[in-house]
């Protein structure tokens, strides 16, 4: 798919929220977009993992991504540059404080960046996901049910193969749980087995995809685990 060359920053958002009475963008149908949350830890791959879902989803859905930096837009920027969506398609926030600040307790800005995603794509059918990826934070965050649908938690295996031992709520409680970089875990002596029933144990029946993201394919358990979502969502939806 062709994209053209990056064009400036989109509009900087950062804490007012959407004027009384306006109303998202729908879909065909009335169907909102599917909204996903992605949060975990600086350096776990968060970014990384939106482009390589933007790639492997772009040809099969309508996209947006929403970034998160605290006084940057540096993941909005290298998403830009690698034109894995038109730049329209591509909103960034400034928490301007600890990221899960703007993704559960003061959500605002995201609210706004999705809602005039959803708006600028109505004339072309509205969208059917959009992305909303936190800045690196910690264990404990997560996103509010009011900003998203879904959450994928984002760990790699180069932080300590204990990180699932540790649990808090971004490793119990998200839908999905990816463990990144499995390919340096020989490197950095983590032990991958131990990571899996750690994560089991913590988690339950919940998913938990272990992948490295630059790899070949590496995004494949994490794209159809959103085909999956997204199949299921329209259930949901049109059968209300």
């Amino acid at each position: 798919m062709h994209l053209d060359p990056p064009a400036p920053f989109p509009h900087r958002h950062t804490h007012s929220a959407q004027p009384a009475g306006a109303e998202p963008a729908l879909r065909n149908g009335g169907l909102r977009a599917l909204r996903v949350g992605l949060g975990g830890p600086v350096g776990s791959g968060k970014t990384a993992t939106v482009a390589a879902l933007c790639r492997a989803l772009r040809e099969e859905f309508s996209l947006a991504v929403v970034t998160n930096d605290i006084y940057t837009r540096e993941d909005a920027a290298f998403l830009l540059r690698a034109a894995v969506l038109p730049p329209e398609r591509i909103a960034a926030v400034e928490t301007g404080a600890c990221p899960h600040t703007a993704i559960r307790d003061d959500i605002s800005a995201n609210l706004e960046a999705v809602e005039d995603l959803e708006h600028a794509a109505a004339s072309s059918g509205g969208l059917d996901l959009i992305l909303v990826e936190s800045g690196g934070d910690n264990l404990t965050a997560t996103f509010s049910k009011g900003l998203v649908d879904a959450q994928i938690f984002v760990i790699d295996v180069a932080a300590g193969d204990d990180i699932p031992r540790k649990g808090g709520p971004g490793i119990t409680t998200a839908d999905l749980l990816v463990v990144n970089k499995t390919d340096l875990a020989p490197h950095v002596g983590s032990d991958l087995a131990a990571m899996a029933r750690d994560a089991e144990a913590q988690r339950g029946s919940r998913p938990v995809a272990f992948t490295s993201i630059k790899a070949e394919d590496g995004v494949s358990p994490i794209a159809d685990w959103t085909r999956a979502r997204l199949a299921a969502w329209k259930q949901e939806t049109v059968a209300l």
